[in-house]
């Protein structure tokens, strides 16, 4: 996943059925649909452990190359853990709580009663790594440069409903509204806070190498570029007795080594050249941790339950070339995924297909649409020829050699009068019907094989190789692709990160999370609709016909999930007794783990 998203989305949850709205407490916490876990006294969060041992060192693996200091640039590739252990913001995110936000930065805000304003305090005992005080003056340029013309333009898209930044005193700012939102005032608290001094008078796109100046727990100590980099932690970090911060971030020292190649990684880990390691590949976690360290203990190979919401994975289509511009095209090139075999044969039935845009939760829309779905879709001048069945049958009618899809995948070519000429297949424009599919990780190529093979059956050829993941990225942001791997992770709470994935006008904004070029404008409606809706029961009904239409439509031909973490690390930690609910593992490892 593109690293500057992982700043953006909000965390995944399972949200209690009460309104959607938002409840404070003194406004020192934020909540959305119900009242926050911890209260204003609360001095740490149930997931740490608040008398964890300080001190020594964890290694780490990251795949690929880095070639920026700046995490918040569009054509840049920035470090592993720069954002989260460099960089902080004005509220922290709970990870125990659907979707909750704590007083970090900020000591307090305070809401408008129009809901049009919002104005932040900052604590008086926040200070960046230099030993500068944080203003008010620093949170207004770190929103003006984020969304700026240099920074990734995901980040103007996310708080394109802000008008103005008014600096009231050096510890107050206000932020005024284009309308009501919401979810605007806490999304605001998500904003990355840096120093101005970190460009020394250079332009944001300029400060590429050098260390960024901001509060977070560890600095920069040394790196070399694609090889390795080093955080330490600040020994004056201002926050170390903040609730938001007690039994977190507890290693002197995290280092990360990049490897090009991820089996090349595990073996290196397996010799003890790093700590602690994430699976995200299947036949790996399946046969390849073993060995004699395995077997004593000396290396703990376990799963890591979750609640996350699944949101989506799947090989996404590039609409904005002519030969996915046709449903029918892309549904036919579903078709001929048989997910059952490669989940049996592939993955070692580890995995559940995606069913949904926002699989295993409340928003998915069911098979059929609902009266409310109707209803709602009349209102906001859908066609009803819109709000149908999910077209699904693909996934519950793959035998096992898939024939039976395959057969539908060829009437639909034929439908269209596409012919098939010495086992080729070509189009209306009598043109040879092939497509690239574009990789970073060498690992799904195995997952690309069986399916090339089921597309040669119809008369395509699939062509696909492994590139370099920094030219990778450049071509995803630029839309030079015809087919890749995408993920678009969900929370209960969907709100503005929608538009930059799903949004007309994102469609043709390089860098945005729309790289399907996805462009309707009933999407368009739906999601304003989820977003400012102030009920949660409206909020859900819009997103189950969100689901709907995005579904019937196939931008994606969906992959699959797991509901848990799959890590291996020396048996040289400590962890705390009780998990969060929604959380990425090496995020939360990093935050809440310590040295035994």
């Amino acid at each position: 996943m593109n690293i500057y998203y992982k700043m953006l989305i909000k965390l995944p949850a399972i949200i209690c059925t009460l309104l959607f709205s938002i409840v404070t407490l003194a406004d020192k916490s934020i909540a959305i649909g119900y009242e926050p876990k911890y209260s204003n006294t609360f001095t740490n969060f149930d997931y740490v452990n608040p008398d964890s041992k300080q001190g020594g060192v964890i290694k780490l693996s990251a795949f690929g190359t880095f070639e920026s200091l700046n995490p918040f640039l569009l054509k840049s590739l920035a470090p592993a853990g720069l954002t989260n252990l460099v960089f902080e913001t004005l509220m922290e995110r709970s990870l125990d709580e659907p979707s909750s936000s704590y007083g970090h930065i900020a000591s307090r805000y305070s809401l408008s009663d129009d809901k049009l304003s919002v104005t932040y305090h900052i604590k008086d005992n926040a200070y960046f790594s230099n030993g500068d005080k944080i203003t008010a003056s620093d949170v207004k340029f770190s929103f003006y440069t984020l969304i700026g013309k240099d920074a990734h333009p995901q980040y103007k898209i996310y708080w394109s409903d802000i008008k103005d930044v008014v600096v009231i005193d050096s510890k107050s700012i206000k932020f005024m509204f284009n309308k009501k939102n919401p979810e605007l005032h806490m999304i605001i608290g998500d904003i990355p806070i840096f120093s101005k001094k970190w460009f020394n008078g250079k332009s944001f796109s300029d400060s590429i190498l050098d260390a960024p100046i901001a509060s977070g727990p560890y600095i920069i100590s040394k790196y070399e570029t694609g090889r390795f980099i080093e955080y330490k932690k600040n020994p004056n970090y201002w926050a170390i007795k903040e609730p938001t911060r007690k039994g977190m971030f507890n290693f002197e020292k995290i280092i990360f080594k990049y490897y090009k190649d991820m089996t090349v990684a595990l073996e290196a880990f397996k010799a003890g050249e790093y700590d602690f390691i994430y699976e995200n590949h299947s036949k790996r976690w399946a046969r390849d941790y073993n060995g004699p360290n395995f077997s004593n203990n000396t290396i703990i190979k376990t799963e890591l339950k979750h609640m996350n919401n699944a949101g989506i994975q799947g090989f996404i289509f590039n609409t904005r070339k002519k030969i996915f511009q046709d449903k029918r095209v892309r549904k036919a090139i579903t078709l001929a995924f048989d997910f059952n075999w490669s989940n049996n044969n592939l993955f070692y039935n580890q995995y559940t297909r995606c069913e949904s845009y926002f699989s295993n939760s409340e928003l998915s829309g069911s098979l059929k649409p609902t009266q409310d779905e109707l209803d709602l879709a009349e209102t906001l001048s859908i066609p009803l020829s819109k709000v149908i069945e999910k077209d699904n049958e693909f996934i519950f009618d793959s035998s096992k050699n898939n024939r039976k899809n395959l057969y539908k995948a060829k009437k639909i070519f034929d439908d269209l009068g596409w012919t098939v000429k010495n086992e080729i297949l070509y189009d209306n424009n009598n043109s040879i019907v092939e497509f690239d599919f574009l990789l970073a990780q060498k690992g799904f190529e195995r997952i690309l094989a069986p399916f090339a093979k089921n597309l040669k059956k119809l008369g395509i050829r699939l062509n696909y190789r492994t590139i370099d993941l920094s030219l990778y990225q450049r071509r995803v942001d630029s839309f030079d692709f015809d087919m890749m791997v995408m993920s678009y992770p969900q929370s209960q709470s969907p709100g503005n990160e929608l538009m930059s994935m799903f949004h007309s006008n994102s469609a043709q904004s390089k860098g945005t999370y729309n790289v399907g070029g996805i462009s309707d404008p009933h999407i368009d409606i739906l999601l304003e609709t989820i977003i400012y809706s102030s009920d949660r029961k409206d909020m859900i009904i819009a997103a189950n016909l969100l689901d709907r239409l995005l579904w019937n439509e196939f931008y994606m031909l969906p992959n699959w999930y797991i509901n848990t973490h799959r890590i291996a690390f020396f048996d040289k930690f400590e962890q705390p007794a009780n998990l969060p609910k929604y959380y990425e593992a090496t995020n939360y490892i990093l935050k809440t783990w310590s040295v035994k």
